[in-house]
């Protein structure tokens, strides 16, 4: 998983930017449709903590051929992209995101000390996830991930990844996936969370990554941010708003009741019928959130991740408006012919190395008649 530190802008950019290294990240939906969020504390005094999904680098060692720099399926869903998205998973999380060999249900027979020790061998590299899974009689629920955008980090940012996105719905009725809890509710929510889920120190590169993780319902961890009481960086703001209207969004107090089965199932359903229905904007057909391929573009002066923005569209001074169609530089290279989303946009402030007052809006809303030029 990056740092904050790898999204703060170079002074200077170099002339020739970094490739981008591929990674993967999975937006994991609880029994009751809530999604996971880490929680990362930076001791640097010029950030404070954010939340993420959890994910991470690939790894040849953990999760098979790697597409390399000039392959077409280096910005393309493949294998190693899947196997990656489940094992940073467990790593961060605890949570396998596989199914029993002998059952064919999410795989939970093994231990809370078994787990530990399992995601301490996989971090340190002392065993292969492959290899421990078998052991384990398990294997990855790859078919299982939904990809959701792929995103790729500005060129002007010093560490830069691909990142693919997944969901991933556990089966509803399943019972927590650990049993463990910890410290780390986020202030000021408002809402009994489900249980969560520990997060030990792997002290590999020395230094911790993450330090607690929860499930909330899409609507809280937006109010959240709205709020600036966490950090949402604009993918995981973005995409966590677009499943707000449609997974949990009538869990919003205590006293909320918890939807049926049939109602949760019912919430998965709309939320996968708008993914999979073609959008027109303009009176042209957008791309699917599968095959969207989004590197956000800073509209007027300044780059990604500047202090200093000009207010295009009529936004506030020291705002930047992010557009999200194009797919990058790398990506337009190969002619794919492959596009991000032009219908929404972002707004946000960059500040202390992290974003505040993020939002997203219809491109018109912001852009009004500006958007011909574009």
């Amino acid at each position: 998983m990056s740092t904050p530190a790898d999204h703060t802008p170079l002074a200077k950019p170099p002339k020739i930017p970094a490739v981008p290294s591929p990674s993967a990240s999975v937006l994991v939906i609880s029994p009751t449709n809530q999604i996971l969020l880490l929680h990362r504390v930076r001791t640097s005094s010029s950030f404070a903590s954010a939340h993420v999904f959890p994910g991470g680098a690939l790894s040849s060692t953990h999760d098979g051929t790697i597409p390399g720099v000039d392959d077409p399926m280096r910005h393309q869903d493949g294998p190693a992209y899947r196997m990656a998205a489940i094992r940073e998973t467990f790593e961060e999380s605890g949570i396998l995101l596989a199914k029993s060999k002998k059952t064919g249900r999410l795989y939970t027979e093994i231990s809370d000390e078994e787990r530990e020790e399992g995601r301490r061998g996989v971090h340190s590299g002392k065993v292969k996830f492959v290899e421990l899974l078998e052991r384990w009689g398990a294997e990855p629920d790859v078919a299982a991930l939904i990809p959701f955008t792929r995103w790729i980090t500005p060129p002007n940012v010093p560490r830069r990844f691909s990142t693919q996105m997944y969901i991933y719905f556990i089966p509803l009725g399943s019972l927590s996936p650990t049993k463990s809890r910890s410290s780390g509710t986020p202030p000021g929510s408002g809402l009994e969370e489900e249980e969560e889920i520990f997060i030990p120190n792997p002290t590999h590169d020395g230094g911790i990554e993450h330090t607690a993780a929860r499930f909330l319902p899409p609507n809280k961890w937006i109010d959240l941010a709205r709020q600036n009481r966490i950090i949402l960086f604009p993918p995981q703001f973005f995409l966590t708003l677009m499943l707000a209207p449609y997974l949990a969004s009538t869990v919003t107090s205590p006293s909320s009741p918890i939807p049926s089965t049939q109602e949760l199932q019912l919430e998965r359903e709309r939320l996968l019928d708008f993914l999979c229905t073609p959008r027109v904007y303009e009176g042209k057909e957008e791309v699917s959130f599968a095959e969207a391929c989004i590197s956000p573009l800073v509209l007027g002066k300044g780059k990604y991740g500047d202090l200093q923005q000009d207010g295009v569209g009529g936004v506030g001074m020291d705002t930047a408006v992010l557009t999200l169609d194009k797919p990058g530089e790398e990506v337009e290279k190969q002619g794919k012919e492959r596009r991000g989303i032009k219908e929404w946009i972002i707004t946000t402030r960059f500040k202390g190395g992290g974003t505040r007052n993020v939002a997203v809006w219809r491109r018109e809303e912001v852009l009004g008649s500006l958007k011909e030029k574009l």
